[in-house]
């Protein structure tokens, strides 16, 4: 099975980037959100991947949601 990584369209607070994460590991949005607010406050690098991700990975496909 190939899968894609898509900026998540229904679960999304931003931009979707976290719920597009989400998707793609199978795991809980509100875990990869808690995970990056975790890294920006303690790092402080994690604003800039957020932004770097918002902008590199592609919205999901009009079509529905990947599975």
């Amino acid at each position: 099975m190939n899968k894609q990584l898509y900026k998540s369209a229904q679960d999304k607070k931003i931009a979707g980037v976290c719920g597009g994460l989400a998707n793609f590991f199978n795991v809980s949005s509100t875990a990869v959100r808690v995970a990056w607010a975790i890294a920006v406050l303690c790092f402080g690098t994690g604003l800039l991947a957020y932004i770097a991700a918002a902008i590199i990975i592609p919205k999901e496909p009009a079509g529905g949601e990947q599975r």
